[in-house]
């Protein structure tokens, strides 16, 4: 007779009991599922309306980019460290309860929760951490009820079979140092401080704890602040730096969110879109739930070997939670003032905010406005250009004269009404590089150099300019200033447009650093007027003003030049002050045009050529050669005055 028959004959409860523990031991024995965390928080994970406005169960395919980011927590990945710096609104938070669930259902063991504050501590643990317990039927079964007396289970801390969780505040080094912790928690490391209660900095407090584990694990998050600051950003730079890619629905290829291709849309109002990068095809914010579905993170940097590094602005937000129309309004509504511009590069962009470049003084430039008449060239200018900004129903030109020392004169700020899908506000511009302006020398002088900007209805603006000499008008392009050193790169042969329509001939398409550009502008219209009743003299490169209106100059001074600091280098961006900024594009496109002449290479007797030539009465400018005459000149002077150099 079996020990389990004499059970049954004699001890009936004891029957039951051995049967209960053997299962119980059978249970026990029985390997855990090999689940990843991803896995784990889609098979086990629920959401109610106490913690989440989407309730249910979770769903790692509405934020696909956080699954890369929660398995690189498992035990077995090769990260020790894993640094996720963000925008707000991306689930960043929703990673790191994830990852307590797991553990303490599947890897228990002592882990490490820290908030910038004990009061932060306790109210995640109300909020988060008590849901994610409580409302996890898997969880609950481990964690006892708080209600029940020696628990275990309090606001700081939730014993579970086989390890503890507990939370802390970085202000306390008493809570920090409290534990040993195999697995350790950073939560938002910007908010901490910077020493706490004089025994050092907090993070490497806490990291200490767990230098006995050989299998550790730490999450560090956070939304950065300020650069040369922010710790979040220095964890990162540590790291291989993982950027997520999507696929652009237009072109295919596969792009990351930038900041200044986000606008509002030229075909849905009051809507906002982004222009791909690649292919300038607008994508609209819906479709971002295909282009997350295919995402890919991808490593830059070769990093420490430890350290699993992630960035990602808010600009990835699924659909249904921050969308781009409502990160455009936050973004016009930040203009005009640092701390709200601050707040949206932290918490939209998740890059730390560095001091904003100096902008030149709008009531400064208005007070100093000169006298003399707009449409004739002062005394001073002695070659004209424009340069021309296209919009959807006008194209804004201004007509620049320039002359010694790089100094330059508006001469006239024309905007040509009418839609540039068809060819009457064309006709009006070609009518422009034919007019001839008066100057006070006498003679008269023509557009030399037209730069018309190709980033919008690129397809009208290659048609048109391939109707046009070569040598007078010039298609250009605004590019990243990573890819061009110069202010005007070397021109590229354009033979297949917009939408893969090829154009018999092609075009010519100049690059120019937008970035180089508005830097020399700005630098030169903080130059002062010089004291001319004492003798002082023009400085070089001086930009001088008829009486334009105060808007003018508010697009003049419409973007100021950010500088950050961002894996391990300084990088800068111009960001746009307010929407209109006009002026200052058809500015940069002058000067683009201007820098085509060479005109800083020409030798004193070139200038005095021209000054001269305009005194005897000649039209300088258009033409075949760049003088045209309306008095007779010496065919060989007048190609000295302009070409033979």
């Amino acid at each position: 007779m079996t020990p389990s028959m004499v059970l049954h004959t004699s001890l009936p409860g004891l029957a039951e009991a051995y049967e209960v523990t053997r299962q119980a031991c059978r249970a026990g024995a029985r390997p855990d599922p090999k689940l990843r965390i991803s896995e784990w928080a889609d098979q086990y994970r629920v959401l109610t309306t106490r913690s989440s406005p989407e309730p249910g169960m979770w769903r790692t395919s509405r934020t696909p980019y956080l699954r890369d980011v929660m398995d690189s927590l498992m035990p077995e990945a090769p990260w020790e460290r894993v640094v996720f710096m963000s925008g707000a609104q991306v689930g960043k938070t929703e990673t790191g309860n994830n990852w307590i669930g797991y553990v303490i259902h599947l890897a228990p063991g002592p882990m490490l929760v820290v908030q910038p504050t004990e009061q932060m501590a306790k109210r995640n643990s109300k909020q988060r951490v008590g849901p994610l317990i409580e409302d996890c039927p898997t969880l609950s079964a481990l964690v006892r009820s708080p209600r029940s007396r020696d628990s275990g289970n309090t606001i700081l801390a939730k014993e579970f079979l086989g390890g503890i969780l507990v939370l802390a505040g970085a202000n306390s080094a008493k809570q920090l140092r409290s534990m040993a912790a195999r697995y350790l928690f950073l939560d938002e490391v910007d908010g901490y401080p910077e020493n706490v209660d004089r025994e050092g900095e907090p993070c490497d407090l806490a990291i200490a704890r767990t230098s006995n584990f050989r299998r550790k694990k730490i999450l560090i998050t956070s939304t950065p602040t300020i650069a040369g600051r922010s710790r979040i950003c220095k964890f990162f730079e540590q790291s291989d730096q993982n950027f997520f890619y999507l696929p652009c629905p237009r072109c295919g290829r596969f792009i990351t969110l930038l900041p200044e291709q986000l606008g509002w849309s030229p075909t849905y109002r009051h809507h906002a879109s982004y222009r791909c990068q690649e292919c300038e095809g607008e994508i609209l914010d819906h479709e971002k739930t295909h282009m997350l579905e295919h995402g890919e993170w991808r490593a830059t940097a070769a990093g420490d070997g430890i350290t699993r590094g992630y960035h990602l602005s808010s600009y990835y937000s699924p659909v249904g939670w921050l969308s781009w129309t409502q990160i455009m309004r936050k973004h016009d509504a930040s203009a005009g003032s640092a701390e709200k511009l601050q707040g949206f590069y932290n918490t939209v962009l998740g890059l730390p905010w560095a001091d904003q470049g100096e902008v030149p003084d709008v009531d400064r430039l208005y007070e100093r406005r000169e006298s003399y008449q707009i449409g004739e060239v002062p005394e001073g200018g002695l070659v004209l250009t424009a340069g021309a900004d296209i919009q959807m129903n006008r194209i804004e030109v201004e007509i620049v004269a320039w002359g010694r020392d790089r100094m330059s004169w508006s001469v006239d700020y024309r905007v040509l009404e009418g839609n540039t899908n068809q060819p009457a506000v064309w006709e009006k511009l070609a009518a422009l590089t034919e007019e001839e302006f008066p100057s006070v020398y006498g003679g008269a002088l023509r557009i030399q150099k037209l730069a018309v900007d190709s980033g919008f209805n690129t397809l009208r603006v290659y048609q048109w300019v391939r109707t046009m000499p070569a040598s007078r008008v010039m298609a250009v392009k605004g590019v990243d200033h990573h890819h061009i050193s110069a202010f005007v790169g070397s021109p590229s042969m354009i033979e297949v447009g917009p939408g893969g329509r090829m154009m018999k001939g092609g075009v010519r398409l100049w690059p120019i650093n937008t970035g180089i550009g508005k830097e020399e502008l700005y630098r030169t219209l903080r130059l002062s007027a010089p004291d001319t009743a004492a003798g002082e003299k023009w400085p070089a490169g001086y930009c001088h003003f008829p009486a334009y209106s105060k808007e003018f100059f508010e697009q003049l001074c419409a973007e100021q030049l950010i500088t950050r600091t961002l894996a391990g280098r300084s990088t800068s961006h111009w960001e746009k002050r307010r929407d209109r900024n006009e002026a200052l594009d058809a500015r940069i496109y002058a000067r683009a045009a201007a820098s085509t002449l060479r005109m800083e290479t020409w030798p004193a007797k070139r200038w005095d050529d021209l000054e001269r030539a305009l005194r005897g009465g000649s039209a300088i400018g258009g033409g075949n050669r760049g003088l045209r005459t309306s008095t007779p000149v010496p065919p060989f002077q007048a190609f000295r005055a302009v070409e033979d150099y």
